[in-house]
């Protein structure tokens, strides 16, 4: 069983307006044009 904060974290990197979810795709951070760029996927 997963603990609690095993959880946060998954649910903290599949969620873009959080910055676990940049790092875990090799980001340094949330960049300021997030939404443009979840945009963009949102279109392919």
């Amino acid at each position: 069983m997963s603990s609690q904060k095993d959880l946060d974290n998954r649910a903290n990197q599949l969620n873009p307006e959080h910055d676990a979810y940049h790092q875990s795709r090799g980001e340094e951070g949330r960049p300021e044009d997030w939404k443009d760029r979840l945009a963009e996927n949102d279109d392919k």
